[in-house]
């Protein structure tokens, strides 16, 4: 009878701690999304908001800076450490300027289609129709705020010379700098002509 007993209890347990370690792990796992749903607009943190109500970039423009056109912000950021003239930093002081007041009109427009968007569900489930609506609204409203973003970098690009677009990739970190070595092959001078290393 002892025997059977502690057979029996070796048996379950494995099964036993099995399962207690799955409820353990279930019941301590929480969802990545944990504290956001206390959030105003359930999609956006108040620091996406801000930076949406500032017409900050919001990361909106990686396609054109992470591809090596230059954004007016960070150039303006950069000026110095680039070279840029004074001709230079008045064009790309306008474009900025303008980039800014407009992304602050498309932002607010943005957060008020996320803002619809949520308030529906917070009211209950959507019907289809008016869920297809929003989102086509959230969407459009959100590209063309990513649009005034691009527009800005692509007018700056011909304002600089290849140089200060190759300086401004290694001050951001993009590259290495060209300056540090020169290829074999190449005339030093120029090299460091053409790189704007001098």
């Amino acid at each position: 009878m002892d025997i059977i007993r502690v057979a029996a209890f070796v048996f379950l347990l494995p099964v036993s701690a099995m399962a207690q370690a799955h409820t353990d792990d279930h019941g301590t796992e929480r969802s990545a999304y944990a504290g956001e749903e206390t959030r105003a607009i359930k999609s956006l943190s108040e620091q996406d908001l801000a930076e949406i109500a500032r017409g900050g970039g919001w990361g909106l423009a990686r396609a054109a800076e992470l591809n090596g056109v230059p954004g007016p912000t960070h150039l303006l950021e950069l000026a110095d450490q680039i070279g840029l003239s004074a001709d230079q930093r008045a064009q790309i002081e306008e474009i900025r300027g303008h980039m800014q007041a407009e992304a602050i009109r498309a932002g607010a427009a943005f957060v008020a289609s996320e803002q619809a968007l949520d308030a529906a569900f917070q009211q209950g489930a959507p019907d289809a129709e008016t869920l297809e609506r929003l989102v086509a609204k959230t969407g459009d409203t959100r590209a063309t705020l990513r649009l005034v973003h691009l527009r800005a970098h692509l007018r700056t690009l011909p304002l600089l010379s290849d140089a200060q677009v190759s300086r401004y990739a290694v001050l951001r970190g993009y590259t290495d700098d060209p300056c540090a070595a020169v290829p074999v092959g190449h005339d030093p001078a120029m090299w460091r002509k053409h790189n704007g290393c001098d």
